[in-house]
């Protein structure tokens, strides 16, 4: 949401002033001068208070972005900084205060007199973080924490207050869809209530005069236009004035919306229209409730006829607005020259670009003239009693036209010897002066030159009342416009006198009676062919009395509403007028239950903020009790009680079932809230083996931290299928691996707004033997437990291994476990050139390789630097952690002697890793179902990301899960431990 480039300026008033690039000039009413250095130079302000004769510097601590001065004190001033931060002066830029940081830009108000409770209040938008920020109110000097208001209950949409005359307003969005909010003479904020199938992708503040709203929505179906929309005084309920008006961006990237509106004649506007693809220009005189075309001059410049006939034929017109009049496409109009309008445009059927001519109406759009054939700047003087007209071209010029007589002959005059390239052209501050600033350049290597105009000489003497007559205001003869016939005093047009800051514009007014034509649709109706307000088809008049009380009135709808400030009497306003009935009694009905953050997902342990809305039934009799879902409950008597909200905290994680169910004597209305309270997911680890035997299932597990986050949806890319993920509610799958070799699985698990990733290789062959691996105690004082340690001394392990016994590298892997005290563990794999489809060559092979590996570390021979001093030994363990099992169909032998095979090994586990003893090697062929955080160094050199805090957490997960198949295993005793041979299938 935004307040547009055509919203109402009053004159005289300072904006927020851009100061990048140069030197700019501020000067007040009393004499002083601000002159703000070019930032690129030094950040400092030279201040004068004697009219420019003498200036003190004083150097700013930051860089000045914008200003925005108070409407009323001179010596208040807000400045915006490049680090987004807002401060502070109340000595004209002396001294200044830090007021608050994160400040959004141009989103910081000053306070009005008379709605605002302080006359140095501040409303200004804050960022909390990307998406959401905060709409607050501060002291001037005193914007601390507990001086803060927060007048809108919640978040909203980053760069969306707006702070226009007596109406406030903010924008959130819930599941992309934009809520506006507005709150009239400071009240509490309400949902703005647009045609129900408006669906607005765009909005814009246009204009907040004579406590009105008008709006520029962009609806579903527009791209390039926006239609126009008008309020009632509450700014809640508006209307379709004007459909598909044009709009360009701004030099800044700002929407700029063709909507002009005139100074000086209330309810007045100009607006460029799209029609089967032609633009249009359209005038109307009562707020938008009728428009028409304009009607083209009857003669050119030269006296040539112009042949124009409506609607085929109008003058159309470039509605710009610059704060430089020296401008293409202009329009200007005066509040102390109603009815003078000047603007840049073109004759034909449609407004073009091309043969734009200046052309001038005194009686307030109703006739036009032609001044120029081609572009030119036009300046008010002395309160529109004269105009300045400068040429706009790409060439030097030094000659401008004077008029006296509203534009009809001109005086040509000199104002400089040598020809300039105009830059732009600047009046003094205030509606009298006399005196203008040309700026440009004598050549394009020069630089600036700045001539100022004084025409005081050109006038001999001061406007008597002989030099003005009177004005009737009409519309093509229509004298009532806005429901009064208005009568101005203006300056006759040959009168060449100065009318002075004395000078005030004079009107009369008599009423008028009420006709149809003072009166537009009413909320939830339209404006059917034959002129008459119809309800729309969504809409039931009945609803408008929902915020009714038994035993009080409202006033029901005609259809029909008097245009805002219009001052029309009696004639057909019995009709028309909205008729005061009693409030009917009824059953509550269209009962809300939201957010306040319009979210349907809070965060454990935090505040959340109920908001609940009745649209129809008696709000104070109606009870409203709201189940939180958790156990908890609260009942109120009525709506009105909790208009700022519920507000609960939730103690857990889960998804809860809230209701609302409101009750009165006729009956009850329930609403449900389906709410996900989560809490942050820190991180994830993948459990996985680190190798697994091919064509057999292996279990991966997603562990989270903390363990319940809420809703998680786990996403799992599995070996070579990388492109069709696969995506569970479950935080573990049962998987198989066809392929030997590596083979990569990534988890990412997402819950609420964080997505995480983890990753494990898992190495995938027929036959493996493993042996654990210890270290001597040295290396425990070294260990962080981080997975990159634990990978980078795998790797010196496998490299001492290979030094000490000469085993090829492809034909073993390492990996150091997670946890303390040290541990490892090595994986034997078999020559595939010598064992190729021969099992018992496998077992063999992988028998000599275990006996020339144990034998090297039995005798201490493998050993590793970890750093200077540190030597590390590496000693056998004598157990395998993940044994080898024959994955065959076919059973034979004692089932006893199986069974009692296991429990026999499963003792030797537990005593041997308990006690760490250091007795001769224990191997024994297993399938491997190892699901302990593993890191392994192997031919293709894998890598894989694993948590490093939460020791103890990983740590636990070190699960042995050693399948054995129910064929008897042979056990034979010997020197080196136990072996048996077996396939793995």
């Amino acid at each position: 949401m935004a307040a547009t480039s055509r919203e109402a300026k009053r004159p005289g008033a300072r904006e927020k002033t851009a100061t990048e690039g140069g030197e700019t000039q501020i000067q007040t009413d009393v004499g002083q001068i601000m002159l703000l250095t070019d930032p690129e130079v030094e950040s400092s302000l030279l201040i004068s208070s004697d009219e420019g004769a003498t200036y003190q510097k004083y150097r700013l601590n930051f860089y000045i972005l914008s200003l925005l001065f108070h409407p009323e004190q001179e010596d208040w001033i807000l400045a915006y900084s490049h680090d987004q931060k807002l401060y502070s002066s109340v000595e004209f830029g002396r001294r200044w205060q830090l007021v608050h940081d994160r400040v959004a830009p141009n989103r910081f108000y000053w306070s009005k007199t008379g709605l605002d409770k302080e006359p140095g209040l501040i409303h200004l938008e804050t960022s909390i973080s990307e998406g959401q920020a905060l709409y607050v109110t501060c002291k001037l000097q005193n914007c601390t924490d507990a001086n803060k208001g927060k007048p809108f209950p919640g978040y909203i949409d980053p760069n969306s207050l707006v702070v226009q005359d007596e109406y406030v307003f903010v924008q959130v969005s819930t599941a992309g869809k934009p809520i506006y909010y507005v709150s009239a003479k400071r009240e509490v904020f309400t949902p703005m209530k647009l045609p129900k199938y408006t669906l607005p992708k765009d909005l814009h503040v246009i204009s907040t005069d004579e406590n009105r709203v008008v709006a520029a929505v962009q609806e579903w179906n527009q791209n390039e236009t926006y239609n126009l929309y008008v309020s009632d005084t509450s700014g809640v309920y508006y209307t379709l004035a004007l459909e598909n008006v044009v709009s360009s961006m701004g030099p800044e990237g700002n929407v700029m919306v063709d909507l002009y509106e005139v100074a000086g004649i209330k309810g007045m506007f100009l607006a460029n229209k799209k029609t089967d693809n032609q633009v249009k220009t359209h005038i109307t005189y009562n707020r938008g409730r009728d428009w028409r075309l304009l009607q083209a001059p009857s003669k050119d410049l030269r006296g040539n006829g112009i042949h124009c006939v409506l609607p085929y034929c109008s003058l159309h017109l470039h509605l710009h607005v610059s704060a430089n009049p020296y401008t293409s496409g202009n329009i200007a109009s005066r509040d102390s020259a109603p009815g003078i309008i000047v603007a840049s445009g073109s004759i034909g059927s449609e407004l073009t670009t091309s043969n734009v001519s200046v052309y001038i109406t005194s009686d307030a759009g109703n006739t036009w003239r032609q001044i120029f054939d081609e572009e030119y700047a036009v300046l008010y003087l002395d309160q529109g009693g004269a105009l300045v007209a400068i040429r706009h071209t790409p060439l030097p010029i030094r000659h401008l036209w004077l008029s006296f007589d509203e534009g009809q002959q001109w005086s040509k005059y000199s104002f400089t010897n040598t020809p300039l390239f105009v830059d732009g052209v600047l009046g003094e501050p205030g509606e009298e002066t006399l005196i203008m600033t040309i700026f440009g350049h004598v050549s394009h290597r020069s630089e600036w030159q700045l001539v100022k105009i004084d025409f005081r000489s050109i006038f001999n003497r001061r406007c008597t009342e002989a030099d003005y007559q009177t004005w009737h205001l009409h519309n093509q003869g229509e004298p009532c416009l806005m429901g009064v016939k208005r009568i101005y005093r203006k300056l006759k047009p040959m009168s060449r006198c100065v009318m002075g800051k004395m000078y005030s514009v004079s009107m009369t007014s008599g009423p008028c009676d009420c006709t149809e034509a003072d009166f537009e649709c009413d909320y939830g109706y339209e404006r059917q062919t034959d002129g008459k307000c119809s309800p729309a088809f969504w809409f039931h008049p009945s609803a408008m009395s929902r915020s009714c009380t038994t035993g009080m009135t409202f006033l029901n709808s005609t259809g029909y509403r008097k245009v805002v400030s219009n001052n029309c009497t009696a004639g057909v306003s019995v009709e028309y007028t909205a008729r005061r009935q009693q409030c009917p009694i009824q059953a509550p009905k269209g009962l809300h239950l939201v957010t306040s953050e319009g979210t349907l997902t809070a965060t454990l342990g935090t505040n959340v903020t109920f908001l609940v809305f009745l649209e129809e039934g008696d709000g104070l009799r109606t009870s409203i009790t709201l189940d939180f879902g958790d156990g908890h409950a609260l009942t109120y008597s009525n709506v009105s009680s909790i208009e700022d909200g519920i507000k609960h905290i939730y103690k857990a994680v889960g998804i809860y079932r809230v209701t609302a169910t409101g009750e009165n004597s006729l009956g009850s209305e329930t609403a449900v809230l389906y709410l996900h309270v989560t809490c942050q997911l820190e991180y994830i680890h993948l459990s996985a083996p680190f190798v697994a035997v091919r064509n057999k299932e292996v279990n991966l597990t997603a562990v989270l931290w903390p363990s319940q986050v809420g809703t998680v949806t786990y996403i799992w890319w599995i070996g070579n299928n990388t492109e069709q993920p696969v995506i569970t509610l479950e935080g573990s799958v049962a998987c198989t691996f066809s392929r030997e070799g590596i083979n990569t699985v990534t988890v990412q698990v997402s819950a609420g707004n964080a997505i995480l990733q983890d990753r494990k290789n898992i190495a995938v062959h027929e036959y493996f033997r493993s042996h654990l691996l210890a270290f001597s105690s040295n290396l425990d004082d070294h260990n962080p437990d981080v997975a990159e340690w634990r990978l980078d001394v795998s790797r010196v392990i496998k490299n001492s291994l290979i030094q000490a016994t000469g085993v090829r590298e492809d034909q073993f892997l390492v990996t150091v476990l997670p946890g303390l005290p040290t541990t490892a563990e090595f994986f034997l794999l078999p020559d595939k050139m010598l064992t190729e489809g021969k099992p018992d060559k496998s077992s063999a092979h992988l028998d000599q390789l275990s006996e020339v590996l144990l034998n090297a570390l039995n005798q201490n021979l493998v050993k590793f630097t970890l750093r200077p001093g540190v030597q590390v030994t590496v000693y056998a363990a004598h157990l395998s952690a993940a044994p080898l099992v024959d994955t065959s169909e076919n059973h034979s032998g004692s089932a006893m002697l199986m069974l009692l095979s296991v429990v026999v090994v499963g003792l030797a586990v537990f005593v041997i890793y308990k006690f760490k003893r250091k007795i001769p090697g224990l191997n024994v062929y297993a399938q491997m179902q190892n699901e302990k955080e593993q890191e392994m160094m192997s031919p293709a050199n894998p890598t894989e990301a694993t948590p490093s805090s939460q020791r103890d957490l990983v740590h636990s997960l070190e699960i042995l899960d050693t399948e054995f198949n129910s064929r008897p295993i042979e056990v034979k005793w010997s020197g080196q431990g136990v072996n048996g041979n077996s396939k793995a299938k």
